[in-house]
């Protein structure tokens, strides 16, 4: 027997379920848009993995939804990720988990065992004074770089090294980038790491960046680190192999030298939001229909099965394109 789908007045379908685990972080980093949390507020707690795997079950068992992704904050900063990640490994096709790589070294190992599949892992230079410039912290970049090694040869693959694009900063490492993913295939024998170019998303933050020493912070803010991906889309293009397009996002993989480049460029691309098949879960347990929107927010009250059905049926209901044009 089918099962039911949630599927939006928009004809879009829920495929999968993102939970940010906590505001927590141990980076500060310049473009950070916390999943859409406002990190200056208040925490009040966080969600329980008991709420997570129950949600996650209810999800899966009821509406199909098989594919999970964690994120934060910095979701290895929660004591029972590990525990989270076995508690609902039956009932999941694909978990993965998007880090900072900071603590990676240390749980890589045992995040395997427990059934996770695979991270993203935020790499937004390979220097280590831009490094420390762009997240706001020092001599972390060590780590970052032995929790990828720990990864892969825990196989936590494709692992998908993310790098912000910020013009002026670190526009010029992206050959560097690619080399040192080359290396990392080396180390594990295969294709095992994916470079995905993202354009920052701005809209977060047009405040004056704090702490950023001699770039001229006070009169400076996000939009003037915007990098052009219409050029980035271009130079690739005429040094690639090998192009191909992931149609629901047009999101372009570019492969150069034997390495994956795929380019995330979701401004001004209304494919992002009319082919979007995720609901989110915030930190505090609510469904948050859309990244870039608080204002229909669904709260998740109990782990009752009928509660947490009717609270996702309520959230797709609200779901509503970013970007669309109204008539």
């Amino acid at each position: 027997m089918d099962k039911e789908r949630l599927i939006d007045d928009y004809g879009r379908e829920i495929r999968s379920l993102r939970f940010s685990l906590t505001r927590r972080c141990n980076l500060n980093c310049i473009y950070c848009h916390s999943e859409g949390e406002k990190r200056e507020e208040s925490v009040t707690g966080e969600i329980s993995a008991e709420v997570v795997v129950e949600i996650a079950r209810v999800a899966s068992v009821y509406f199909d939804i098989r594919k999970i992704k964690f994120s934060g904050g910095e979701p290895l900063m929660r004591d029972d990720l590990v525990e989270i990640v076995q508690g609902m490994r039956d009932f999941e096709d694909d978990i993965s988990a998007t880090t900072n790589g900071v603590l990676l070294s240390k749980y890589a190992a045992e995040l395997a065992d427990a059934g996770l599949d695979r991270v993203n892992v935020s790499l937004d230079s390979l220097k280590e004074e831009r490094y420390d410039f762009i997240t706001s912290s020092r001599n972390n970049l060590p780590k970052v770089i032995e929790g990828i090694y720990s990864a892969i040869d825990a196989r936590l693959t494709p692992l998908k090294l993310n790098m912000v694009l910020l013009k002026g900063i670190n526009e010029d490492e992206i050959v560097s980038m690619v080399d040192f993913v080359r290396e990392c295939n080396k180390r594990g024998g295969g294709e095992m790491a994916i470079l995905q170019l993202i354009e920052l998303i701005p809209s977060f933050n047009h405040k004056p960046l704090q702490g950023s020493r001699d770039r001229g912070a006070e009169s400076h803010t996000m939009l003037n680190y915007k990098a052009d991906f219409y050029e980035l889309e271009d130079e690739l293009k005429s040094k690639a192999s090998a192009i191909k397009t992931r149609e629901l996002q047009r999101r372009k993989k570019y492969f150069v030298d034997g390495v994956e480049v795929e380019v995330v460029h979701p401004i001004d691309n209304t494919a992002f939001c009319a082919n979007c098949s995720r609901l989110r879960i915030t930190s505090e347990g609510k469904i948050k229909t859309c990244l870039l929107r608080d204002d229909n927010l669904v709260p998740i009250e109990s782990v009752d099965e009928k509660h947490i059905i009717n609270r996702l049926k309520l959230a797709v209901k609200y779901r509503e394109p970013f970007f669309h044009t109204s008539t």
